[in-house]
């Protein structure tokens, strides 16, 4: 059905969900216009659409979230309606004000439900209002940091704090005791501030181990509101999902889970009905797992979500599958619902998981770079929501999901292992993924059994085992990075073992993740022979440039980054390996002479590219070990860098606001003056 409202339709986002949409809006024969950053000239959701204008530099503030340079590019392209995706302006009343202002429909909420929805404070004293259950807390507009913490102690420990806007988990943090609470309040409001635009917080009693069950709802102009089951958002790391799945297995396992799958239903309804709501909301409950009929409002969140596709691959009205983003466009073009809530039925499982650029195995480090091979997963019931494409640089400035994954399967157990199969098929190399970790998590017997909560993952990630490389992997990339510049870059960075008189050994190192290894190899009348700790390694080059290690020919991918660096993955698993030359080997060398045995080095470095968004100490001060130096934010986060010793440190001309590259110098300690004041 050809919506005859709009003929355009601006895409105010990035990344997969800007894909996403782009793609419903061409099957609805709508011309489809993105808007893009600097950073993302080359990026998917610029190819795909109908046109694309640029709005603005690579910072959000300056593009994504600049509601000037939006307003101008739906003046030039025409545009009379905007889809805002989720995240960024999909829920800012300002962007939504200055659209009515401009005869622009905004494809979500009206203002009114977004002032009530859109705040937590308001929201959670709102729904209250309407016997809508909620958690015990202090919920009021402008509380100072002192209120907050007095009120905590009739709250009891321990509390969550929470931003009164925005979404995602950010700001979120667990309080488990008074003495701490100051200083997680302060990281709080600068969080909040500089995602949001407002630093207001609020505090709830944290309900320990509980289920996130949340509703999806629908409604239109013409006072019809349906709700389209639960989804199950228990699996979270730092409050923020990062497997989904519909139905909800805590309901699914229950005798009377389709009664109370209906009161969450009900209540879903009556919170959305109770502000006049319109278009494609979420309300969410935290239930719980011990008594699954108690359930407690979280918030609503007044846009499309994240997990949105679960609830489209298992939700049928009158035996057809539903696009939600079809039916938000249709609704704000003013046409009803056309179904009621006895046609709604739920078909199957689906899960879906999030794939981030990050390192699992350090803490979650963003990871950044180009994409030097992508081969997405297909096959039937698999689906996968992304915006990638190689040669896509993944930079520091937004969020770090690349991708979502989404199997369908008759039953949960059929559709667990869909998903996994489908990640394990995935192939990312250039930036480190989740994709391993993802695949540890879906096989886990608590995830298996259906027995989730928001804690679990913060359970399970000191006993998870992440894959490293091996010794043929080593091997495959030192024959590799021979094949591929013997003998080239004179002296210095020569690969071969050219010496006056007789051939010698050849000698490679390798470097992965901060570790050196040390392979030597010899000509063979068949190829070289490598040996690596004691272990001999026979290789053939094969035709194609593949190669036979041990007769066995290596199935791993590869992708070369710069003449340096190499990419292997395999099954979900990647790594970066580096080849070091006789330059870089010596500048070590030389480096490593000047430090005392078991001090640690002097520099504090940025393991990534980001922005300063704090600065704890001054030239000359006396530090501690572990005393916080400097604060870097990237990709939506904020990573403290911490000093490896005692002594005095010196910042530089570093202040808050500067963008650092990765591996940059952000702070040096000299260990010599801690010694001598002591």
């Amino acid at each position: 059905m050809k919506n005859t409202l709009f003929t355009t339709v601006l895409v105010a986002n990035r990344g997969e969900i800007a894909v996403r949409i782009i793609r419903t809006l061409r099957a609805m024969g709508i011309k489809s216009v993105a808007v893009y950053s600097d950073a993302d000239a080359g990026a998917r959701h610029v190819r795909e659409a109908d046109q694309a204008i640029r709005i603005g530099s690579a910072a959000a503030p300056d593009s994504y979230l600049n509601i000037t340079n939006v307003l101008e590019a739906c003046r030039q392209s025409g545009a009379r309606a905007v889809h805002p995706g989720y995240g960024f302006l999909s829920e800012n009343i300002a962007f939504a004000r200055a659209l009515k202002d401009a005869g622009i429909t905004f494809i979500g909420p009206n203002i009114d439900a977004l002032l009530l929805m859109g705040d937590k404070i308001r929201s959670k004293n709102h729904v209250a209002a309407h016997d809508v259950p909620v958690t015990p807390g202090i919920a009021e507009p402008e509380l100072s940091d002192e209120e907050l913490i007095d009120a905590a102690e009739s709250i009891g420990f321990p509390v969550l704090i929470k931003p009164s806007a925005g979404g995602g988990g950010k700001g979120m943090v667990a309080v488990d005791s008074p003495e701490k609470l100051p200083a997680a309040l302060l990281s709080a409001r600068r969080t909040a501030l500089s995602s949001f635009g407002d630093d207001t917080l609020f505090l709830e009693r944290l309900v320990r181990s509980p289920r996130h069950i949340e509703v999806q709802i629908l409604a239109d102009t013409h006072g019809n509101t349906v709700h389209l089951g639960e989804r199950e958002c228990s699996l979270q790391r730092r409050h923020q999902k990062v497997i989904e799945e519909a139905p909800a297995p805590l309901l699914e396992n229950l005798k009377d889970g389709s009664s109370i799958r209906a009161q969450l239903g009900a209540a879903a309804v009556a919170a959305a009905e109770s502000v006049n709501y319109v278009g494609a909301g979420t309300v969410e409950f935290l239930v719980s797992d011990e008594a699954p009929g108690e359930f407690f409002f979280m918030e609503m969140n007044t846009r499309l979500q994240v997990e949105h596709p679960v609830t489209e691959e298992v939700v049928r009205v009158a035996g057809e599958r539903l696009d939600l983003v079809a039916a938000q466009v249709r609704i704000a073009a003013g046409e009803p619902l056309g179904f009621t809530q006895d046609q709604v039925s739920l078909h199957g499982h689906a899960i879906e998981a999030r794939v981030y650029a990050e390192d699992p195995a350090h803490d979650f480090m963003p990871s950044t770079g180009r994409l030097l091979r992508v081969l997405e997963p297909g096959g039937e019931h698999v689906r996968v929501d992304s915006s990638l494409v190689e040669g896509l640089e993944i930079s520091p400035h937004y969020d770090p999901m690349l991708a979502k994954l989404i199997a369908w399967g008759d039953d949960r157990d059929s559709a667990l292992a869909r998903l996994d199969r489908a990640l394990a098929s995935t192939e990312i190399l250039g930036v480190l993924s989740n994709i391993e970790y993802l695949r540890l998590l879906l096989i886990d017997p608590e995830v298996r059994a259906g027995n989730l909560d928001t804690t679990l993952i913060e359970r399970k990630m000191p006993d998870m085992i992440f894959r490293s490389i091996t010794h043929t992997e080593l091997v495959l990339a030192a024959a590799m990075f021979i094949a591929r510049s013997p003998g080239s870059g004179g002296t210095w960075r020569s690969r071969d073992s050219w010496r006056l008189g007789a051939r010698t050994a050849m000698t490679t190192t390798l470097e992965v993740e901060g570790r050196l290894w040390t392979l030597t190899s010899v000509p063979t009348a068949g190829g070289r022979r490598f040996t690596l700790e004691g272990q001999d390694f026979e290789v053939t080059q094969l035709p194609g440039g593949n190669f036979a290690i041990n007769g066995v020919q290596e199935q791993q991918i590869t992708a070369f980054g710069d003449d340096s660096t190499l990419w292997i993955g395999r099954d979900g698993w990647a790594g970066a390996v580096r080849s070091l030359d006789q330059r870089e080997l010596l500048h070590r060398e030389l480096a490593n002479r000047t430090l005392i045995p078991g001090e640690a080095p002097p520099e504090v470095r940025s393991p990534m590219p980001g922005t300063v968004i704090a600065v704890g100490v001054s030239d000359g001060q006396l530090v501690r070990a572990g005393e916080i130096l400097v604060t870097i934010e990237a990709m939506k986060m904020e990573h403290p860098m911490f000093s490896p010793g005692a002594g005095t440190v010196s910042i530089g001309r570093l202040r808050v606001g500067d963008l650092v590259k990765a591996n940059q110098v952000v702070a040096t300690l000299d260990y010599t003056a801690e010694a001598e004041a002591s």
